[in-house]
């Protein structure tokens, strides 16, 4: 099922699509809009099955000044809609993207992961830096990078 997914740039309010279920339940669609979604160095990709918008990921070009992960891209609302979850989806997107990255030359690539996330980002090769902290109505988080050149 993995290989029918179709990778494609979308808008930061198309993500919402998929963000809002995934990482927002219960709370306004506006939660959904994240800080240098509209930058215009910040690039959103949605994962397509027979054109519905399944996943969703986020990249913004953003040094991590405690860890000094320099240049980098950090990885926001990545979500895949919980009934396609499990099929490798994300896995693909997220392999298309570094390998995008890779080619402009960004050496890492880093995000605030939940910590029900870690497992399968562990997976795809990226670590744990630092200790857990709480992001305010969402959780537990780590940061995790990854480099990619």
């Amino acid at each position: 099922m993995a290989d029918t997914i179709q990778i494609k740039p979308i808008s930061s309010k198309e993500t919402y699509a998929v963000r809002h279920p995934v990482l927002r339940e219960g709370r306004p669609i506006s939660s959904c809009a994240l800080e240098g979604d509209n930058v215009n160095t910040t690039i959103h990709y949605g994962g397509f099955m027979k054109n519905k918008l399944i996943a969703v990921a986020s990249f913004m070009k953003n040094s991590h000044a405690t860890h000094k992960l320099e240049n980098a891209y950090q990885l926001r609302g990545m979500a895949v809609l919980k009934k396609y979850q499990g099929n490798g989806f994300g896995k693909i997107l997220l392999n298309f993207v570094e390998t995008s990255l890779s080619e402009k030359q960004i050496s890492i690539l880093w995000m605030n992961a939940r910590e029900i996330a870690i497992p399968f980002y562990k997976k795809l090769g990226f670590e744990v830096i630092g200790n857990v902290f709480d992001i305010p109505e969402i959780g537990n988080h780590y940061t995790m990078h990854k480099k990619i050149k």
